[in-house]
């Protein structure tokens, strides 16, 4: 499923962000439907994490609009965005030595309020998101006592607590060993194939060749090529997107990049 063949969970129209004097954004549209895995794959500075914040209302453009279901996000209350959106971000340290399932539990804010007064579904709610991501060992572990990893999918844990159906993440395998990613990529086609609509950053070109459905290169603020991956990213795509000399090698379903000796 594509944004063109159904109605768009989440999107963005003809975004324009400036930083100071310098153009960041420059004219960018992006639709994210239900069923969808959308990689969004950039060199440094071309402007991935800004857009991601301009989804998540977390910045405002200088010209363009988001909208939530069709409607303008601006226009959204806050709390009841955040029952429909969930951002993962890239792994961070938490200021307060909370456990895995204090952490997964803020996921449920947007239900139960910030006092967290807990029911039997915001319970129920926390441990599938534990279970699912294979993390119900750590529960009672404190998060800053874990590796990079492990964060990681308590994060996208707290993100599945919070039963938004439009994920948006920040470099989702960022820390995880080569088991893990073969897994997270696993479960975010699993989540499309059950309605959710994913968007996630990537500096790996692979990574959107095994897991995404839809591809988007942005490159110096401006979208360069939007569509299945296996279309649009190429040994020249690459060559041409990264700066560098590689050799495509397809094998069955799969496709790698060998970079050329210097």
């Amino acid at each position: 499923m594509t944004a063109t063949d159904a109605q768009p969970m989440l999107a963005c129209h003809d975004i324009v962000f400036r930083r100071g004097p310098a153009l960041v954004l420059d004219g960018v549209s992006l639709a994210l439907a239900a069923g969808e895995v959308v990689a969004l794959l950039g060199v440094n500075g071309a402007g991935k994490s800004t857009l991601l914040r301009i989804l998540l209302g977390l910045l405002q453009p200088a010209a363009g609009h988001v909208t939530l279901h069709g409607r303008d996000l601006a226009a959204i209350a806050r709390g009841q965005v955040a029952t429909k959106v969930a951002y993962v971000p890239q792994v961070h340290v938490a200021t307060f030595a909370y456990t895995v399932r204090q952490v997964v539990a803020l996921g449920r804010v947007p239900h139960a309020g910030l006092g967290l007064k807990l029911g039997r579904a915001d319970l129920d709610a926390i441990d599938a998101a534990l279970v699912r991501l294979r993390i119900e060992h750590l529960a009672e572990r404190s998060y800053t006592a874990l590796s990079g990893g492990e964060r990681q999918r308590v994060l996208l844990a707290r993100a599945l607590a919070q039963q938004a159906t439009v994920l948006v993440m920040d470099e989702p395998l960022t820390g995880l060993d080569f088991g893990h990613q073969v897994r997270m990529l696993a479960l975010l086609r699993e989540l499309a194939g059950q309605g959710y609509a994913i968007l996630h950053t990537s500096h790996m070109p692979e990574h959107a060749l095994s897991g995404a459905s839809r591809a988007v290169l942005l490159q110096q603020g401006r979208v360069i090529a939007d569509g299945a991956p296996r279309e649009i990213i190429t040994a020249a795509a690459v060559n041409a997107f990264y700066d560098v000399d590689v050799q495509q090698v397809d094998v069955g379903l799969h496709r790698f990049f060998v970079a050329d000796q210097p």
